[in-house]
């Protein structure tokens, strides 16, 4: 199983933090991205909950579901597919507190790569893989 947790405290307001993160356009000017799409709105908010968005990373494409979604201080979601293996998600999460004029931002990831008798080395080699991007992710927004 991979656990990644990366946390940072940002400078910048919560609701412009929280905008970057939930909205699917906004992920191709993330390191790593290639091209992110929204499938389906969401139900409430076009990027809340129900929403199913893709995001081809690469050599990785991801569905995933937004499954959770409290305007600005939270945002769930779920993988439905990936490619080239697949990644069995328990958790997914982005939660946004303020802290005085900063924000700290707690993006939490576990789950398994599914893929018969490598799938554990996998699991550890894809938590810092996942560590990395999340943490490239918050930077860039931080340096937005």
């Amino acid at each position: 199983m991979y656990r990644v947790k990366v946390e940072r405290l940002i400078d910048k307001p919560i609701d412009f933090i929280f905008d970057r993160i939930v909205d699917h356009a906004n992920y191709v000017a993330f390191p790593g991205v290639v091209s992110s799409e929204l499938l389906e709105e969401g139900k409430t908010d076009i990027n809340g909950v129900g929403a199913l968005r893709f995001i081809d990373a690469g050599k990785m494409q991801l569905v995933e579901r937004i499954v959770g979604f409290e305007r600005p201080t939270r945002m769930a979601y779920h993988i439905e597919s990936s490619k080239p293996f697949f990644i069995e998600m328990e958790k997914g999460e982005v939660t946004l507190t303020e802290e005085g004029q900063l924000t700290r931002v707690t993006w939490i990831s576990e789950g398994r790569i599914k893929v018969p008798v490598v799938g554990v080395i996998m699991d550890k080699m894809f938590e810092k893989q996942f560590g990395k991007a999340f943490g490239a992710i918050l930077k860039s927004i931080a340096n937005a």
